[in-house]
């Protein structure tokens, strides 16, 4: 009777330890962070420590970009963020969610069909449409955000306003006249800068000048020529 009571116990035992072993398997596995693969071009840190291309980058994570350096985070079914140079993004991912808050620089987002993505600025939430796949850039300026969208659809959302920003499209929210910011010229903008004459090269000075005076001259040289109100037209030869 004393052994089946010692066996009794020890199999209650055991029970009870594979109880645990499972349920804390199942939590391990629930709560563990999603991860990616990074490729990374120049000077490219994760966390604070420097990263190499092949190295696992877990949701969550602070990815940094240098000058002239470039990352590109493959978050398997969920799509690809790339991180271009000078910026700087918190990147938090699963198998059906993107959801990066962005303080500097620019990003290429493409996520899958079925994902939910979200970029967040200083000026807007930037709302990928989670129907189909999409993808677009976000680029943080001094003034503003300004969003290119190349497939799908998004949404920029500042406040409570609103924009969808489809395929083929751009948009900005932000204030062009912040102050301590300079004028940002996109290449597919239609505003031309104007150069101040204090910020003007000294040729460039020197050349206008030597431009104006010859426009001067040869309007001066025309005016002394003229006898008449009447222009003389000379008729081809028949």
């Amino acid at each position: 009777m004393k052994n089946f009571n010692v066996m009794m116990k020890s199999a209650s035992l055991f029970t009870l330890m594979a109880i645990l072993s499972t349920f804390s398997m199942a939590a391990l596995a629930v709560t563990a962070p999603a991860a990616g693969e990074i490729t990374a071009t120049g000077q490219v840190s994760v966390n604070g420590t420097a990263a190499v291309s092949g190295a696992t980058v877990l949701s969550g994570s602070v990815i940094s970009t240098g000058e002239n350096s470039a990352a590109t985070i493959n978050l398997g079914s969920a799509g690809r963020f790339e991180l271009l140079a000078n910026s700087s993004v918190t990147l938090n991912f699963s198998s059906g969610e993107i959801t990066a808050v962005m303080s500097t620089g620019k990003a290429r987002v493409m996520n899958n069909a079925g994902v939910a993505t979200t970029v967040t600025t200083k000026d807007a939430a930037i709302l990928a449409d989670a129907v189909q796949a999409s993808s677009f850039d976000v680029e943080i300026e001094c003034s503003h955000t300004h969003v290119d969208t190349f497939a799908g659809a998004v949404t920029m959302r500042s406040g409570t306003n609103d924009k969808m920003v489809a395929a083929g499209t751009n948009a900005s929210v932000g204030n062009p006249n912040q102050a301590g910011c300079a004028p940002c010229y996109r290449p597919d903008s239609s505003v031309v800068p104007v150069a101040s004459i204090g910020s003007m090269p000294v040729t460039a000075i020197l050349l206008l000048i030597g431009g104006a005076i010859g426009t001067a001259v040869y309007v001066g040289q025309r005016g002394d020529g003229t006898t008449s109100g009447t222009a003389t037209v000379i008729s081809p030869a028949r």
